[in-house]
């Protein structure tokens, strides 16, 4: 079993900035792949970035493409979703997820653990 929380959501103007974390415990989180996933109302979870147990390969959404880096601290566990020019449509819960062990990058909704969610608002 791996568990997950995130933290660092917030409310932020159209242009700002936020940094996402998530914090792994349980078996050994380094060899897993994780990603960052959304949810706006209404709407299906989309994938917005991912990355491979080692950090050596990534995914980006189209839409995220240039604003949003996802990083993974294996020392401490943790995966990293830095967020710049964020926009109104970027509204949306963000969870973080993970699957494995897997050496795979892996860019569909197919993962095994999910945290709780964090709220990510963004006003104009």
């Amino acid at each position: 079993q791996v568990q997950l929380l995130e933290s660092g959501g917030g409310l932020v103007q159209a242009g700002g900035s936020l940094r996402l974390s998530c914090v792994a415990s349980g078996r050994t989180f380094s060899s897993y792949a994780t990603a960052w996933v959304r949810q706006a109302p209404g709407k299906e979870r989309e994938i917005v970035a991912a990355i491979n147990w080692s950090g050596s390969r990534t995914y980006y959404a189209d839409s995220v493409k240039g604003r949003f880096t996802i990083s993974r601290d294996m020392v401490k566990n943790t995966v990293y979703l830095q967020m710049n020019s964020l926009k109104p449509e970027d509204t949306a819960v963000y969870y973080c997820a993970a699957d494995g062990p897997t050496t795979a990058l892996v860019t569909t909704l197919k993962y095994d653990y999910w945290g709780q969610g964090t709220q990510v608002t963004v006003s104009s």
